[in-house]
């Protein structure tokens, strides 16, 4: 980006955001009002594609400022397949958005306290996203909606990075797998960029622009041992992981 913008940069970055909540705002009260009206089948169709637009809609407008960039076509080859989980790193605070934006079949799996969240609750219960009130009750669902043709996108680390390559991985995706006996897709978010990674302040200005890449990884099928299989794709994230830049210039 030119000399000339960067006094601009800052306060453009905070509108994309504040562009990203408020529609989100929106939508739930869309949702709010489709979630007693419509079958259950038909509101967790039609609220997953409607969140995957609208983030996509914020991608192409993000690209427009010149400053934050998404480079995810190969998620296009999920888009329609039924019965997937879909594991990524997580160096961002945007990555869900990243990933669910090119996949219209995807729930993702929320804090019980964000159900309550005026925006994100309403529309994550029409899409009938995954609640983690309890493990149990997590994995049973999780295995429920992909066996209905769902896909789940999934943050083994459970939280955005804060050591390299990669936070422990927690369990419970392996085992859903197995349960519903269907394949995880691992899938690397790569960017050169400390923007809203863990411990990166809102007010602070990134170097510009800002780019995120999303590449596919290799495949593994349901494993009779959950355990021996989250050990095996933490390794294999660990080693296929790009370095960043540092989080602080």
């Amino acid at each position: 980006m030119a000399r000339v913008f960067q006094p601009f940069a800052w306060l453009a970055l905070q509108a994309m955001l504040a562009v990203l909540g408020l529609s989100s705002l929106a939508w739930n009260g869309v949702a709010f009002a489709l979630y007693p009206l419509l079958p259950a089948a038909v509101g967790r169709r039609i609220g997953r594609a409607a969140i995957a637009h609208g983030y996509g809609l914020y991608w192409r407008f993000a690209a427009l400022t010149g400053m934050l960039y998404l480079h995810a076509d190969e998620l296009d080859r999920l888009r329609d397949e039924p019965g997937l989980i879909v594991v990524a790193n997580h160096p961002s605070m945007l990555d869900a958005v990243m990933l669910v934006a090119r996949l219209p079949r995807a729930a993702c799996v929320m804090k019980a306290s964000l159900m309550r969240n005026p925006f994100l609750a309403a529309g994550a219960r029409l899409a009938r996203y995954i609640r983690n009130d309890t493990p149990k009750g997590l994995v049973r669902r999780a295995v429920d909606d992909l066996k209905q043709g769902g896909q789940l996108v999934l943050f083994p680390e459970g939280t955005r990075t804060t050591q390299w390559p990669l936070n422990p991985f927690r369990p419970g995706f392996t085992l859903i797998a197995k349960m519903a006996g269907v394949p995880i897709q691992t899938v690397f978010i790569d960017t050169d960029s400390p923007y809203l990674g863990k411990g990166w302040p809102l007010w602070q200005l990134p170097p510009l622009p800002i780019v995120f890449s999303v590449r596919l990884g290799r495949r593994f099928e349901p494993s009779d041992d959950p355990a021996a299989q989250l050990a095996e794709i933490e390794a294999y994230f660990a080693a296929g992981v790009r370095p960043a830049s540092p989080k602080v210039p």
